[in-house]
């Protein structure tokens, strides 16, 4: 089972996407039982270095129904498995004004573990998100005629 899982629309939508980083993720067995009935979350979640290591925070991955004692906190940040090279880069980056690390997306890759997309932004303003908004808008306008006159 390989694939996409969950994306994060809103953070295109709030922020401009500079880099994107693939990093893994550690995570428990029942977690990942509950990643693949398609039980997160990725609303609100962003990721921070602290103490030489990236965390995620935010993600809300449900509780496997037959986990029982094994599940663990649905909100508890979570490791993201990155090389140190990559951290102190992030931890630079996001020590500038306006620099923050969002996940974009969660996937299994080819060798089924679950990967974290995640991207280095900058927030938009409201004028920005006007205007990514009229361009889609016009795009679509576009397309729907050139739709229209081929039929």
């Amino acid at each position: 089972m390989s694939g996409r899982i969950a994306g994060n629309k809103k953070a295109y939508h709030d922020y401009f996407i500079d880099e994107t980083f693939e990093a893994g993720i550690a995570l428990t067995g029942t977690e990942v039982k509950s990643i693949r009935d398609y039980g997160l979350s990725l609303k609100e979640s962003y990721a921070h270095v602290r103490d030489g290591e990236a965390w995620l925070l935010g993600v809300h991955i449900k509780p496997y129904t037959q986990g029982s004692y094994n599940n663990v906190d649905p909100d508890r940040p979570r490791k993201l498995l990155l090389h140190k090279k990559q951290i102190r880069y992030l931890d630079e980056r996001t020590s500038e004004k306006g620099q923050t690390i969002v996940p974009t997306k969660i996937y299994f890759s080819r060798d089924n573990k679950v990967k974290v997309e995640i991207g280095l932004a900058r927030g938009k303003k409201n004028y920005d998100k006007r205007a990514t908004i009229a361009k889609k808008d016009a795009q679509r306008d576009i397309e729907r005629a050139l739709k229209t006159r081929s039929q």
